[in-house]
């Protein structure tokens, strides 16, 4: 399908738009592309759309000479509903647009479509989601899936991330019994964040913590969104402030992801305006789970050495020859679960801070927070058994995979590398991050500025 230009709303034409939208299928281009976190899968594996089930032209294969010993996934939630807040938030909008002009009456209108009960529970392309995700894993490595009887399955405690983890298992086929894999409810891996007195406090609960993002809002690109929106709506720009032109561009994205149609709502924007938005949510990406302050991906340390520390055992049951106790370990958590991760890793680093002040250079950024933790988003390890025939010797490998695509390692630029050679590169953070120490919180009063 070719891409579809998005252009700007114009007050006059808005009404036709309205009646005109919700008849065309959704675009796979455009504004798509710039939801950050609220972003469809398919996005990032773009041939997802001609078939769900596709591995894709690239799909990652065993080093020659390696079999599959471990699969360790650390997985997104599928497609969620809106939360409580949120739908507050739309309603909070929704209820400005009565008496404006015909534009927005238009809008305000059509139903809401979402109630607060929804409250960011897993959509049925959610369900979907997972499922297919399921079925694709079990594809590229049917060796260590054919033995998912003795899968671990472990989630936050959250709704959307349990349902996520009973669809991931349903996708793996009607052979696996219900009560044969529980699913393990486990915060303190998956929800790492919520157990971290530090971040807590100077970051999740510190405003000052997120005054990049704060400036942002105020700045000069966010008040060319706010008055075009304002304008088409024919309201007040002093009505309208940064956090209900994002409400409503997120209610686009919901529309999208959930239904595959586009919403009236997303009429309001067009392309450089969904790029704006989208830096906007990037900001706050970076400075809240990201690289701008240290903690953010420090709280992670704990959920990636017991990945290691699960590695490391199936190495040493296979150097004393006795079966892999645990070939398939999958874990359910949130984007909030995943970027930190990431981020101790070193991934999507830029030579630059993203600031409110530097969107233009920023333009063509590693960080991109739709690329990295869509819905569905999954980070996987796999450990090889590998038998090098010229020297004799066993070696054991590992590829790394971001939502089903080869990363290439920092240490090596390859996209495999000796298991021994990855836990020396990150020998500091193996050895060195301990939970309980980074989350302390310091005994004195500081801000987060001084401390992060």
């Amino acid at each position: 399908m070719a891409p579809r230009r998005w252009v700007p709303a114009l007050p006059a034409a808005l009404p036709l738009l309205l009646l005109l939208l919700p008849l065309l299928p959704a675009a796979r281009a455009g504004l798509g592309a710039y939801f950050g976190t609220k972003s469809r899968y398919e996005e990032v594996n773009p041939h997802l759309w001609r078939d769900p089930l596709s591995l894709g032209e690239a799909a990652p294969r065993a080093p020659p000479g390696c079999a599959a010993l471990q699969l360790r996934a650390v997985l997104r939630h599928g497609t969620r509903f809106p939360t409580a807040g949120q739908v507050r938030r739309l309603r909070q909008l929704h209820g400005r647009l009565r008496a404006a002009c015909p534009g927005a009456a238009a809008l305000a209108a059509g139903p809401l479509g979402y109630e607060e009960s929804v409250d960011g529970r897993l959509a049925p392309q959610g369900h979907r989601d997972m499922e297919r995700l399921a079925i694709r894993l079990a594809a590229r490595f049917p060796a260590l899936f054919a033995a998912r009887r003795r899968l671990r399955l472990a989630s936050s405690s959250k709704h959307r991330c349990l349902q996520s983890g009973a669809a991931f298992r349903r996708g793996l086929g009607p052979d696996l019994g219900e009560h044969e894999v529980e699913v393990e409810v486990n915060d303190s891996l998956m929800r790492f964040f919520d157990h971290c007195a530090k971040f807590v406090a100077l970051v999740e609960e510190n405003e000052a913590a997120m005054c990049q993002v704060n400036a942002f809002k105020e700045g000069p690109e966010m008040r060319k969104v706010l008055e075009k929106v304002a304008n088409a709506l024919c309201l007040p720009v002093e009505e309208l402030n940064a956090d209900l032109v994002q409400v409503a561009f997120l209610t686009c994205s919901y529309e999208l992801a959930i239904k595959n149609v586009t919403s009236p709502w997303c009429s309001l924007f067009n392309e450089e305006d969904a790029k704006v938005l989208e830096y906007l949510n990037d900001l706050k990406q970076y400075w809240k789970r990201g690289y701008g302050y240290d903690i953010n991906s420090r709280s992670s340390c704990i959920l990636f050495q017991d990945i290691f520390q699960h590695l490391d055992k199936a190495v040493e049951e296979s150097k004393s020859s006795k079966p892999i106790s645990s070939p398939l370990i999958i874990q359910v958590g949130h984007a909030e679960t995943l970027q930190p991760l990431l981020a101790l890793m070193g991934f999507f680093k830029d030579d630059e801070p993203l600031k409110a002040d530097n969107y233009a250079r920023q333009a063509h950024r590693k960080f991109r927070s739709g690329r990295i933790v869509p819905y569905a988003a999954n980070l996987v390890f796999v450990l090889y058994h590998c038998d090098q025939v010229e020297t004799s010797e066993e070696e054991y490998q590992v590829q790394i995979l971001l939502n089903e695509k080869l990363m290439s390692f920092h240490h090596s630029n390859e996209t495999i590398s000796t298991y021994a050679d990855l836990k020396d590169y990150y020998k500091d953070i193996l050895e060195n991050c301990h939970f309980k120490e980074e989350c302390e919180l310091p005994k004195v009063n500081i801000t987060a500025v001084d401390e992060l």
